[in-house]
């Protein structure tokens, strides 16, 4: 080996072990924040952008307040319940209740309960179907009795077929669907299939 070769080597030792020691070398310390150079005019305008926003703060409450008064007025026809079940039959009692209170009353043939799902991202509906055999009028007065009720129910569906037309009865299928709070609907977990 030269002299030359020899030079080189300790000259490319050297520079790595400077290279390693600036690459493993430990930060100087954690960044220091200053603080932005804020200039009278400048604190003067966030004051008065603040108490722009503090002013306003009464009226928001007030508006908020009303609008959680609205809520809970028109809450009160959700169909209150434990849980979905619950919910079910106490529609039916609803429909069951009003179909008696015809004059003369109403009997149910067929009770089904059902599916429950959301309505919207808040609610959930469910819903009840009946079979039963009454004169147009009963029937008349029954769909106004339901829209009548505190509850928040509706019909849902309504199927009317001629019964026996000497006395003028029809056998009625008919659905009436009531708005529950949204954690009684069940989750549906996997995908969905039509």
């Amino acid at each position: 080996m030269q002299d030359r070769d020899r030079r080189a080597l300790a000259f490319l030792g050297v520079s790595g072990l400077l290279s390693a020691i600036a690459y493993f070398w430990p930060a100087s310390g954690p960044e220091v924040v200053t603080a932005a150079i804020s200039t009278p005019q400048a604190a003067q305008a966030r004051l008065a952008k603040l108490r722009g926003t503090i002013a306003t703060m009464p009226g928001k409450k007030k508006l908020l307040e009303g609008i959680e008064e609205q809520l809970k007025t028109r809450e009160k026809g959700l169909i209150v319940a434990d849980t979905a079940a619950q919910a079910q039959a106490q529609l039916m009692q609803v429909v069951s209740k009003l179909a008696r209170a015809q004059s003369p009353p109403v009997d149910i043939l067929q009770r089904d309960m059902g599916a429950i799902q959301p309505l919207g991202k808040d609610y959930g509906e469910t819903m009840a179907t009946v079979t039963f055999n009454c004169q147009i009028e009963q029937l008349v007065n029954l769909l106004a009795d339901i829209s009548a009720q505190p509850e928040l129910i509706a019909t849902h569906e309504l199927t009317v077929r001629a019964a026996d037309p000497r006395k003028k009865l029809v056998t009625v299928r008919l659905t009436v669907t009531g708005v529950i709070p949204r954690r009684l609907v069940p989750e549906r977990k996997g995908p969905m299939t039509f």
